[in-house]
């Protein structure tokens, strides 16, 4: 399952507090993974960051727990685009890698 938070650029210290926190925990948000993007970079709403997660329902549980006072889950739309495209960058990256190396 794919994910989309969003948060006003002035919370972007407090996710970041919340995500690395207690890294070595299960679950933890460093264990699972996750995207920090600002909506900028993003062609989305610059005054919000955006947090890409792929995780499984029980994660998001814990996700959503964790994040209440600080991001909400973007709307459908924009988690659409959002995932469409933090991927095309990974598999730009990947594409770049396998030039380089194969």
């Amino acid at each position: 399952m794919k994910i989309v938070y969003t948060a006003p650029t002035s919370s972007k210290a407090k996710l970041t507090a919340i995500l690395e926190a207690d890294p070595y925990a299960h679950p933890s948000f460093s264990r699972n993974g996750y995207k920090v993007k600002d909506g900028a970079a993003l062609g989305e709403d610059k005054a919000n960051v955006y947090l890409y997660i792929s995780c499984n329902e029980e994660f998001v549980k814990m996700a959503d727990e964790k994040l209440k006072d600080v991001a909400a889950k973007a709307p459908a739309d924009v988690t659409a685009r959002v995932v469409k495209k933090i991927e095309d960058e990974e598999n730009s990256a990947e594409a770049g890698f396998g030039a380089i190396f194969g």
